[in-house]
This record gives C-alpha cells, sequence and structure tokens, in this order.
C-alpha cells in the first residue's frame, strides 16, 4: 500500500493526531492485561498504533517546514507539547517496561534479529525515559522533556523569522558585477534593483560573487547575528539537558547522548575530533596563508570571514582558470534528478517512475520505486526554494515498512532542497555543490525506501545509530564528482552538449581546493558541540567555550560580532544535540566504502549486492558497524577519510 499525502484541512490532522494518542492511552492497559504478553500480542500492536499516530505527525511537522503559515505553526505548536508528553508517558510506563523485559527474556532464542533489536533499543529508552526512578523525578523528566521540546521549536520560528524579515536592496550596477546572471535574476526587482536576503541561496551569491566588500560584510553580520533572542534559549536548553543527564544517572549530556550511539565516552569522540584537527590544522594554516597571500592581490589587506567565500572562488580561478559558475549550464535540475535516477539503476538496480499523487506545492514531484520490477517504495521531491520553507536540505521519512493483517505498508520518503527557482522562461540551473547535496539527500532517502525489514521501530532509518546515519548519505555523495556519472546528467540545457572533460577534470582538481579549511571548521563545530554539553552553561560562557575553539583549531577567526550559536539548528532544533560529530564519525565508514567501490569498479556487482543487502535492505535493524563489517569484512579505516580529503595518499 502506497499512502496519498493530505493537503487540505491540517486542522483535521491536529485533530486525527490527538484523537490517535487518546486512542493509544485507552488500548495500552487492555493490551498489558493479557495474560499471555508475546511480541506478537503486545509489542506489534502497540507498534502499529504508535507508527499511526507518528504518521499524522510527520504531514503537520512536514508542512511546518515546507508550507509554514501562522495556521500551520500554530497548530504544530499546540500539538507538539501533546506528542512530547505522550512519548515521554510511555518511556516512563513502569508495566510496559516490565513487558519488554519480560518478552526479551522468554522469546529471545525465538525472536528474528530486528525484533530483538526492537526490544533492546526499546528498553535503552525506558532507561533514558527515567523507568524504575521515584514518580516526582519522572514528573520532571517528562516536564523537562516538554519544555526542551517547546524550545527546540522556539529556536527554529526565530530563525526562520529573522531570516524572512530581512532583505538588502541594491540599486547599484558596480555592487552587482560579477555576480552569476542566474543569481541576478533571482535577485532582480520590479523595478530593477536587486534584493538580496539570508535565504541561502540569495546570501551564499553575494558572499561569494559581490564585489563590494562592505556589503559583504553587512551581509554576513545580518547572518551571523540574527536570532540574538537565540542566545538565552541556548542557556535554558542546555541547563535543562544537563539536568536530563544528571537525573537519569549520566555526569553530563554528552554521555546521555552517546548511550544511543557507535561510540563509547565523550573522551573517544574528543580524540577522534583533535587527531583529526592535528593532521588538518597545519595544512589548513598553510591554505589560509596562500589564501590571504593572494586576497591582498584583490585590494584585500587583512582577510575577513566575511571575504573567504568572495578570495576563494576569485583564487579558484585564478588557480585552476575554473569557476563553479560554469557548471551551471550543464546541471539542469530535471535532467540532474533523471540522470541521478539512471545512475542509481546502474548502480544498484533501481528504478524511479514518476506518478501523479497529491502534493504539497505544484513544483513536487513523485516517484515510485522499483527493484527487479518489484515495488518498493514511494519517494517526494521538492527541491525548489520557496518562502514559505525552512532554509537548508534534507530527507525526512514519512511512511516505514510494515505488515498489518497481511497487508504490506511501504516507505515513502520526503527530498527537500533549496534549488534556485525555475520559471516559465528560465530553468532550475544547479552548481555542482548542489548536485552533490541532491545525491547526499538521495543516499538518505534510500536508505529508509530500499529497506526490507517489516518492524517499523528499526525499519529503513529507524533505530540506525546517529553516528552512523550520515554513512549512506556521505557514500553516495562522493560519486557526484566521477566522470561516468556527470556524463549522464551532464548536458548543456540549451545545445544538450555533454560536459567537457575538462570541466570534469576541473572538478576534481578542484575536489580538494582549501579542503582542510572546510575541515576544521566542522571540527570547530562538532568540539564547540561536545564542550557545551559537558555541563550547565550561560549564555556568556557558551560564547567564550566557541572562541577559545576557534583559537585551538580554527584559521579564520570571525569578528567578535559573531553569534554562529544562535543559530546552529542542528544542535538546537535538528536532533544533533551531543553528536553534531556523527557527520565526520560517518564520514570514516563513507570514505572507506567510496573507495571500496573505486579500487574493485564503480559497478562491481558482488561489492554494489553487498552494500545494498547489509545496509539499504537491514536498515536499523542490526548495530551498524556490525553491518559495516558484514559489507566490507573489516572495520573502516580512519586513512580513508584523510584521503578522501587529500591529506594524505592512498
Amino acid at each position: 500500500m502506497l499512502p496519498e499525502f493530505k493537503t487540505e484541512q491540517p486542522e483535521l490532522t491536529k485533530n486525527v493526531i490527538l484523537q490517535k494518542i487518546k486512542s493509544i492511552r485507552e488500548e495500552l492497559p487492555k493490551l498489558l492485561e493479557k495474560k499471555q504478553r508475546t511480541y506478537e500480542s503486545v509489542i506489534r500492536p502497540l507498534n502499529d498504533l504508535v507508527q499511526e499516530m507518528q504518521i499524522e505527525f510527520t504531514v503537520l511537522s512536514h508542512l511546518n517546514s515546507v508550507k509554514n503559515s501562522k495556521e500551520i505553526r500554530a497548530l504544530y505548536t499546540e500539538v507538539l507539547p501533546e506528542i512530547t508528553a505522550f512519548y515521554s508517558d510511555l518511556g516512563q510506563n513502569e508495566e510496559l517496561n516490565r513487558a519488554y523485559q519480560e518478552i526479551l527474556k522468554n522469546e529471545e532464542s525465538t525472536l528474528s534479529l530486528p525484533r530483538k533489536k526492537v526490544l533492546k533499543d526499546a528498553i535503552i529508552q525506558f532507561k533514558l525515559s527515567g523507568i524504575g526512578l521515584p514518580e516526582e523525578t519522572k514528573k520532571r523528566i517528562q516536564e523537562i522533556s516538554i519544555r526542551l521540546s517547546d524550545l527546540d521549536n522556539q529556536f527554529s520560528q526565530n530563525l526562520l523569522d529573522a531570516t524572512n524579515a530581512f532583505e538588502l536592496i541594491l540599486d547599484k550596477k558596480e555592487d552587482v558585477e560579477g555576480i552569476p546572471e542566474s543569481d541576478l535574476n533571482s535577485a532582480k526587482t520590479e523595478d530593477g534593483k536587486f534584493r538580496f536576503t539570508l535565504q541561502m541561496p540569495s546570501y551564499i551569491a553575494y558572499m561569494t560573487y559581490g564585489p563590494n566588500r562592505s556589503i559583504r560584510e553587512t551581509l554576513y553580520k545580518a547572518y551571523t547575528t540574527k536570532a540574538p533572542q537565540n542566545g538565552k534559549l541556548i542557556e535554558s536548553i542546555l541547563a535543562l539537558r544537563d539536568e536530563l543527564a544528571k537525573l537519569l544517572g549520566y555526569p553530563n549530556y554528552v554521555e546521555l547522548s552517546l548511550a544511543t550511539k557507535v561510540a563509547d565516552s565523550g573522551e573517544t569522540v574528543l580524540k577522534f575530533l583533535r587527531d583529526l584537527a592535528a593532521e588538518a590544522k597545519p595544512i589548513a594554516q598553510k591554505e589560509f596563508e596562500d589564501l590571504s597571500q593572494f586576497a591582498e592581490t584583490l585590494g584585500i589587506d587583512s582577510l575577513q570571514a566575511y571575504d573567504t567565500a568572495y578570495a576563494s572562488e576569485k583564487l579558484l580561478k585564478a588557480r585552476f582558470d575554473f569557476d563553479e559558475e560554469q557548471t551551471r549550464p550543464y546541471f539542469e535540475k530535471e535532467k540532474v534528478v533523471s540522470g541521478t535516477f539512471q545512475f542509481l539503476q546502474q548502480l544498484l538496480g533501481l528504478e524511479f517512475k514518476k506518478t501523479s499523487a497529491n502534493v504539497w506545492e505544484e513544483k513536487v514531484q513523485v516517484f515510485d520505486l522499483f527493484r527487479n520490477g518489484i515495488l518498493l517504495s514511494r519517494l517526494y521531491l521538492d527541491l525548489e526554494a520557496r518562502k514559505d520553507k525552512q532554509g537548508g536540505a534534507w530527507m525526512h521519512n514519512w511512511y516505514s515498512r510494515n505488515r498489518i493483517s497481511g497487508e504490506e505498508i511501504l516507505p515513502t520518503a520526503f527530498v527537500v532542497c533549496n534549488f534556485p527557482v525555475s520559471t516559465p522562461d528560465s530553468p532550475s540551473l544547479l552548481k555542482h555543490s548542489d548536485v552533490v547535496t541532491f545525491f547526499h539527500e538521495m543516499g538518505h532517502a534510500l536508505h529508509h525506501l530500499c529497506t526490507k525489514i517489516e518492524e517499523p521501530p528499526v525499519s529503513g532509518i529507524n533505530g540506525v545509530e546517529w553516528d552512523a546515519v550520515e554513512f549512506p548519505s556521505q557514500f553516495l555523495e562522493n560519486f557526484a564528482t566521477e566522470a561516468g556519472v556527470l556524463r549522464i546528467f551532464g548536458k548543456h540545457h540549451i545545445t544538450g552538449e555533454t560536459i567537457p572533460d575538462s570541466m570534469i577534470e576541473k572538478l576534481k582538481e578542484t575536489k580538494n581546493f582549501l579542503s582542510a579549511m572546510g575541515i576544521v571548521r566542522q571540527l570547530e563545530f562538532s568540539i564547540f558541540d561536545i564542550l557545551i554539553h559537558q555541563k550547565s552553561r550561560t549564555e556568556e560562557e557558551v560564547h567564550q567555550i566557541l572562541q577559545d575553539v576557534r583559537k585551538e583549531v580554527s584559521v579564520v577567526i570571525p569578528p567578535s560580532y559573531n553569534r554562529f550559536q544562535n543559530g546552529f539548528s542542528h544542535i538546537f532544533s535538528g536532533g544533533y544535540a551531543a553528536g553534531y560529530y556523527s557527520y565526520k564519525w560517518a564520514e570514516v565508514m563513507s570514505a572507506d566504502a567510496f573507495f571500496a567501490f573505486v579500487e574493485k569498479g564503480v559497478f562491481d556487482a558482488e561489492l554494489s549486492g553487498a552494500y545494498f543487502k547489509e545496509i539499504l535492505e537491514k536498515g536499523g535493524s542490526e548495530n551498524a558497524m556490525v553491518l559495516f563489517k558484514r559489507f566490507l569484512g573489516r572495520e573502516p579505516k580512519v586513512s580513508s577519510l584523510l584521503k578522501l580529503y587529500g591529506l594524505k595518499a592512498a
């Protein structure tokens, strides 16, 4: 069965969510009263009920991200505390915990691996909800969970409001000279002026190509100081997370976060990050010195954070006679999508067939996914920027594979990006970095859509350890620079000419251009994330820690007014709290897997078959490291990550 997306009357969706929560609360005691408490009689029915409710909530949550309005925002804000309280009550239900423990003990020898994982994961979550603690403590844990959920939502909404509130109108031609025509067309106002905003396509366009340094700083300052009220929210969030960790018996929130991840301790994570920094910083320092020296030829005596994208683009062009903007004519959005699907058919035997279905916006496209003639799942693509849409790019899973009363429920997922807007006169033309982003999100989608597991809590992307969840996405994005892949969809949108070999070579040569600077920036974010979660922090302490981390690992030191933390939605409203390191941790796995394909041949049937079987089909049904070892026959090598970034020879 494949569902239809409900686009009308979100008020009804809200009511359905609340009704389903009520129904589960009424049904749960009946399930627990059964004389024979088994996986089939208790766990499956409960998980199916929860899945039905979660499906409805995902609709509202998704609309809040892609079709944000006062009405939807109000409905989402109204439902969120109810959802949080429901999951908190479920996690603190002593009798339900006993049922899980009993069923695992009684049926462990006969249960499938996915079902064992469902039970073991749930038992960990019971502990993290405060099971076995005094009622007063459990009540406080629930209060904290509800409050944190509300603060996360406030943080996100503040960012969206601040982003939409800012615009800069330019009327001098010399201030936009050198900015690509496609970006200028997007910025052009009805009276012939140019509007630049903090929406990513617009902001990046000026920071990369805008010739006026003063305007670049104005935009940069607006971007890095937006939503200042989030500073106090961060203080509250960190205090509550620290209190929660201590109530649950953990020394700090870092260790609580790692309880469900592959990494075994905060100390292990910090060592991993600092070891990478030790390899990357000396090279990053040299890159920055070279960039600073080059910037002097542009009239920039002291290279600042708001100059780096601009100077980097100029250096790229000077050193390689290459400008990423040159790739746009070859990466028309529709051709990229169809070509990516063609590549995935060659790599994994997947076939994408366009279909018609209800959508929330007219430009959204829907595809059914097949393998060996069998329908696997459905994919929704929402790829162009809109004002009512959160910035960035992401994959959101909706339905998970399941089987209810013999009926097969197929997985569905949304891939959301913010690519340039197409018009009747001009298509959406992507830069190569946009292509990489699309591959990344498709990697996430395949992880959910290709699963064979019919237990929703561990089906597809569900149940995957957070520091391994980026493995399939980062793995797939590595192919976006391979010549054979680019030739599939790299066609000039006017002439149809295939992307020249010389341009592909430039993309390969420039792939690791200033890569060490990029790595230390990500390490800055990751180390900062771990350190601020070691205990409760004031707003001032948070900023001081960020400054200290920058001194330790960064080479580009931002101006003192920079408040990056107030926009760090990944860790304050996006699920990566004390887990941002996961990107680099998983990238070791993805780099290692990618080089295995490069060495054996990209389309090696045995290797691609093993990847599909052990990684995509298994989803979250087993420990990610166990699955990786089964896929490649060994543990991942950190040296592969250094090799990927050109920091070490093969």
